[in-house]
This record gives C-alpha cells, structure tokens and sequence, in this order.
C-alpha cells in the first residue's frame, strides 16, 4: 500500500541558520506601535543639502512652459534659477 514519493527538497530550513540580528537591522526596521506605523526604518538615505519647501507663485505663462516640459519640470526650474544665480554672481 505505501507508494514512493517523488523526491522533493525538503522545506524545512534550520533556524540556526537565520541571520544575526545586529544593530544595523534594527536601526533600518519599521517601528510599530500596536497596527499604527511610528517610524519608517528603510528609504531614501537623507541628503547632504536639502531642498527647502516653500510656496511660491509664478505667472501662468511660466508655469505652464515648465509644466509643458515633462516629468521633472520642477527640477528644470531649479537649474534655470540656479543658473541665473551664477550669472548675476
């Protein structure tokens, strides 16, 4: 009555082959407080220099003749002022 099974790998995986959980693994892990995300481990790593959020208004022309340029318009306004901070520098 007992057949022979196919051999198949077997999907049991030693826990003391787990990898050490260092210093570093807990510095980059997502801290939850109950279901609630307090502070998110992984991302982009923060920059040298930031860019400051401001509001600022511009005249319909100009935004729309950035706008039209495509993904990154914002971007490409950037380097147009600093470009002209250069030039009057």
């Amino acid at each position: 009555m007992s057949e022979n099974k196919p051999n198949m790998p077997s999907t049991w995986i030693d826990p003391d082959d787990a990898p050490e959980l260092d210093a570093q693994f807990f510095r980059e892990a997502d801290l939850y407080q109950g279901d609630q995300l307090i502070r998110r481990g992984r991302g982009r790593p923060k920059l040298a220099s930031r860019k400051v959020l401001l509001s600022v208004r511009y005249s319909p022309e100009v935004v729309t003749y950035f706008r039209q340029t495509g993904e990154g318009w914002q971007s490409c306004m950037d380097a147009v002022l600093r470009e002209y901070i250069q030039r009057k520098a």
